[in-house]
């Protein structure tokens, strides 16, 4: 078959499926990526959720004996929420990152790819391929670098032209000899704005992260929450979008193609006392289809405590007092107790002179010294 002609095809035929934009790269080595890996490695700056054998994150033939291409896809996702709810006093709202609106994009992605799957097994049989998104073990960023998707902006995202950074990626490796499209040049220029707001500082340099000190994992962890980036979380629920708002490239970008990817508002930025007693069944039966969801609700109800800590909102106490007196999970507890010292009232002091006296944890008991000492200082 005619490669230059099957590459037309799959280009034409993705349109009518929904794939905003698509590319074509070689097989080949990630050379530039995995000298990058191992210095993130020796660093310590990955966060754990990655693969962690470099040479199947940058070596396509692992993952597919006699690779020869990978195709790109990128689908545009909304970066604006209509009608968004607000957040008022005694009602107030987390958020969710735009990453997290609407349906998993895991599953959105996954549907787009196993459509130009069967179309390519249709028009070529005998082909081999194998489809990835973000869980992966390639990285989706190089393969969507590589071919023509957009550049590696210094804030770690692939910029396109068209949309920006507001885009979910996925990729294709196939045995087929598809001609590669080039890359598209940088555009960051001297621009710095993403590193010189990120709240972390975990941009360390263009296109260097720190993941562990980025706001978007620290929000997916499942332990105390370490206390200096406590008050960097604000009301942020699961993940970080700050280096992709400031970003010029940004500016303006606001795309609805595709109507899985529309956010309910009440999930984008839901209200925050009722997530702190919710059941694990309501939990799933409400936020399992997002992506936010993955790693189930504690870490979504501990950034709920924070969130009510940073808001200093006293109708909270008592739904605090009830987690610091009953909830069998010590990460809650403990928030709980640091919250309570955070807002500071005398039903708070209470209850953190009650729990330390019955608080068999040791990890809970110095969140409970936390919030007392926070307490004494208020009232001095």
């Amino acid at each position: 078959m005619d490669v230059l002609q099957l590459k037309q095809d799959i280009i034409a035929y993705s349109k009518t499926i929904g794939i905003d934009k698509i590319g074509f790269t070689s097989a080949s080595i990630f050379d530039e990526l995995k000298g990058r890996l191992i210095a993130q490695q020796q660093l310590g700056y990955q966060s754990g959720f990655e693969e962690p054998d470099i040479e199947k994150r940058t070596n396509p033939e692992l993952l597919l004996p006699k690779a020869r291409s990978i195709i790109a896809i990128a689908l545009a996702y909304p970066s604006k929420l209509k009608n968004a709810p607000k957040s008022t006093k005694e009602e107030r709202r987390g958020i969710f990152c735009r990453a997290s609106w609407g349906q998993d994009y895991h599953t959105v992605l996954r549907d787009r790819l196993e459509k130009l799957e069967q179309f390519i097994l249709e028009k070529m049989p005998e082909a081999k391929v194998k489809s990835m998104v973000d869980t992966g073990e390639l990285s989706d960023r190089a393969v969507a670098q590589r071919a023509g998707i957009g550049w590696s902006g210094k804030n770690c995202s692939i910029i396109t032209p068209e949309f920006g950074s507001y885009v979910y990626l996925g990729e294709m490796v196939t045995n087929i000899p598809l001609p590669p499209d080039a890359p598209i040049e940088d555009r960051c220029g001297t621009c710095n704005k993403c590193i010189e707001v990120c709240p972390t500082g975990a941009l360390v340099g263009p296109g260097q992260l720190n993941s562990q000190r980025c706001i978007a994992f620290l929000t997916q962890t499942k332990g105390f929450l370490p206390e200096e980036f406590r008050a960097k979380v604000g009301n942020r629920l699961y993940g970080c979008d700050t280096c992709q708002t400031v970003c010029p490239e940004n500016r303006g970008k606001d795309f609805h193609l595709h109507a899985e990817m529309e956010p309910d508002p009440e999930l984008a930025k839901p209200l925050l006392k009722p997530l702190l007693h919710m059941s694990n069944k309501e939990f799933k039966e409400k936020f399992g289809h997002v992506s936010g969801s993955w790693r189930g609700k504690k870490p979504i109800q501990r950034n709920a405590i924070i969130a009510l800590a940073h808001y200093k909102d006293k109708t909270a106490v008592p739904d605090l007092v009830k987690l610091l007196k009953e909830d069998v999970r010590p990460v809650i507890r403990g928030m709980a107790a640091w919250a309570l010292g955070k807002i500071g009232d005398q039903a708070a002091l209470s209850a953190l002179e009650k729990a330390y006296e019955r608080e068999q944890e040791e990890d809970v008991l110095k969140e409970i010294q936390k919030g007392l000492e926070m307490l004494h200082m208020q009232s001095e």
